[in-house]
């Protein structure tokens, strides 16, 4: 039978060690640039998030803070019930009381069977639609709806501009998490923790696709530094909650 020297017993141990560490180390996960964790009621925050500078623009309760576009009262059409707004009614468009430049907007979203809607950042309202002024993040129902055949304006989208890398979208009834950030002329769009769009608002690419959309005829398309978050009443039930926001 082989003798194992004490020394090099303790060695081999030693690099065991050393082996099993290493490998732990290298399957953490890198949580760095993870969120705050969401609070586990909707329409509140963390004490992280707040730290975070994070703050609510839907209370759950009340629409204050909000009015129709180029309006100054809230449409009758936009409800809200259990935590939840809702367009129930025709209505309008909704845009929010403030004004916003750099921010990273969180928001949660429910359509019905083969529904449309959209969320927007950096509205103006020197024009008679909120798209004519700014980007949507589109909201959509990518099987029940025509616009879901087509990438460029599926769920999650830059309206008619860029495609999604992915369809991550969850099945009818249950609640998707969007986010939309804004910093200078960056632009991302995420679904569900993923990243599906990112784009530059003064690139010689963004300016292509708008001058073959019909975005064409606005000057002022996507132009504004600062401007209103926008919800979009396409003339279909749509639900929000957990709408808040962080400025950056």
């Amino acid at each position: 039978m082989t003798r194992v020297r004490p020394v090099s017993l303790l060695i081999a141990l030693c690099a065991g060690w050393l082996s099993v560490a290493v490998l732990a180390q290298s399957v953490r996960p890198d949580t760095s640039a993870r969120p705050a964790p969401a609070a586990a009621t909707p329409n509140t925050l963390t004490q992280a998030e707040q730290g975070a500078g994070w703050r609510l623009l839907f209370d759950g309760t009340t629409t204050t803070g909000w009015r129709g576009f180029r309006k100054t009262e809230m449409p009758a059409g936009w409800t809200v019930d259990a935590g939840v707004l809702t367009r129930t009614a025709q209505a309008g468009d909704i845009v929010t009381v403030e004004q916003f430049e750099n921010f990273e907007l969180a928001f949660d979203w429910m359509v019905t069977p083969a529904g449309n809607s959209g969320v927007f950042g950096r509205v103006t309202e020197d024009s008679t639609s909120v798209w004519h002024s700014a980007l949507e993040y589109q909201i959509l129902d990518n099987n029940g709806h025509a616009d879901g055949k087509k990438p460029e304006t599926s769920a999650g989208s830059a309206y008619a501009l860029y495609a999604p890398v992915k369809d991550v979208t969850r099945a009818l009834g249950q609640w998707n998490q969007g986010k939309i950030v804004m910093k200078g002329t960056h632009v991302e769009h995420w679904l569900n923790g993923v990243k599906i769009v990112e784009l530059e608002l003064d690139s010689p690419d963004f300016a292509t696709r708008v001058d073959q959309s019909k975005f064409k005829p606005y000057a002022q398309f996507g132009k504004a530094q600062r401007g209103h978050i926008a919800i979009q009443d396409h003339g279909d039930k749509v639900s929000y909650r957990n709408i808040k926001i962080r400025p950056l």
